[in-house]
């Protein structure tokens, strides 16, 4: 069993850039993925998020690209969203330190000059997010005529986004001779529907099963009227044991108000979503991951490309109405092999979007006792608590009522 990144063929350049990031086991997706990808295959894979599919497509696709060194724009990898985009950068940066490739990262939100000079200067790589992108290559500021390499990262958020139209544009650019991975953390029927169009022969990696959640994780639910659900938010944050929150709202407006809210009561927050400026978006998640601002709270779409360790609390504030969201926003805790936790507030008018993510993890999320229980609330954790032929089976877990959540 190969243990180690010595042992997966990979060259000396990477080998030093992995060692100074203090980085010397594969995880599970890199072992799977690495050695067909130096061997050029296609490839679909499955993982959560966390799990280093990053490094598992960086590391490969820049030894390939030291077979020759054409100063030509040679790989793509298109990301849903600025931060991931970013994220992505960073890592051909550090991987590819001790190499001689230019890259650059392409997205909307800011001034397109500069992303423009670069790619005039010569690149042999491009991170992007699809419109921005587009827009260059209709201008005529950008050809993808040398693709050798094109990666389309978290492909499920892609196409929930909306971006399956530019994709198409984007991928009928690119010449038929290329390798191509698709990476994602769950895999709906439109994503492997797309998959199958455009990959050749592709290896399949999977490293969990899909619509699995990170058994690191411990996942419970409040019953809560919706306007308790502030109240019931800050008692849990003056909890000590939360130290690095990130909470989830469905909505911009939403995810200003929550923030205004804490920061009234002494509890140091930011927001990021689409409307803030790509200036805002990363002052604040360089002031969150510092541990100056202890709660960000995100819309889903912003939070794609979060990569920050030990972020203790994951707290759906509102409940994805996507089943599959869930699970990607709670893959922010637990990572780099923590654990974590991920509370969720349910409305009465959440319960339909409760019941569809408990069916697609296949897990009765534990209910969680609390001061603001309205009829309501009591009602619903009642009902959640009595045992039904599913539970007697021993096929899930149910409420059972005991000692206060709360720490004091």
């Amino acid at each position: 069993m190969i243990m180690s990144f010595q042992q997966l063929n990979l060259i000396e350049p990477l080998q030093r850039a992995l060692a100074q990031q203090g980085y010397t086991t594969p995880t599970p997706i890199q072992l799977k993925s690495i050695p067909d990808l130096l061997a050029g295959r296609d490839l679909i894979g499955i993982a959560q998020t966390g799990t280093g599919k990053t490094a598992a497509f960086v590391l490969p696709i820049l030894q390939r690209m030291t077979e020759k060194y054409p100063r030509v724009l040679r790989t793509l990898v298109l990301a849903p969203t600025r931060e991931l985009a970013a994220q992505i950068g960073d890592s051909f940066a550090a991987y590819g330190q001790f190499l001689k490739f230019k890259h650059t990262v392409i997205f909307g939100g800011v001034g397109q000059g500069p992303q423009v000079n670069a790619v005039s200067r010569g690149v042999d790589i491009v991170v992007a997010t699809p419109g921005r992108l587009l827009d260059l290559m209709n201008q005529g500021k950008v050809s993808l005529k040398y693709i050798e390499f094109f990666v389309l990262d978290e492909a499920d958020r892609m196409l929930d986004m909306g971006f399956i139209h530019d994709i198409r544009k984007i991928i009928a650019k690119l010449p038929h001779q290329r390798q191509s991975l698709f990476f994602s953390a769950t895999m709906p029927p439109q994503v492997s529907q797309l998959a199958q169009q455009l990959l050749r022969n592709p290896v399949r990696v999977e490293v969990a099963p899909q619509a699995t959640t990170v058994e690191r994780i411990k996942q419970g639910v409040f019953f809560v009227d919706a306007a308790a659900k502030e109240k019931l938010l800050l008692e849990l944050l003056v909890q000590k044991h939360l130290t690095r929150v990130l909470v989830f709202t469905r909505t911009k407006h939403r995810a200003n108000e929550v923030a205004s809210y804490l920061n009234s009561h002494n509890v140091k927050t930011v927001a990021i979503h689409g409307n803030k400026s790509q200036g805002a978006r990363i002052q604040a998640l360089q002031s969150f991951k510092s541990g100056r601002t202890k709660v960000l709270v995100a819309t889903d779409i912003a939070a794609r490309g979060i990569d920050i360790d030990d972020i203790s609390h994951v707290i759906n504030f509102e409940l994805p109405n996507e089943p599959e969201s869930y699970i990607h926003r709670i893959g922010r805790t637990a990572r780099a092999g923590a654990e974590g936790t991920a509370y969720s507030f349910c409305a009465a008018d959440e319960r339909d979007f409760l019941r569809d993510i408990e069916r697609l993890i296949r897990l009765k999320i534990e209910v969680m006792p609390h001061a603001y229980h309205s009829d309501y609330a009591q009602n619903a954790a009642g009902a959640a608590a009595r045992p039904s032929p599913r539970n007697q089976r021993g096929r899930s877990r149910s409420f059972r009522p005991g000692k206060s959540h709360f720490r004091r």
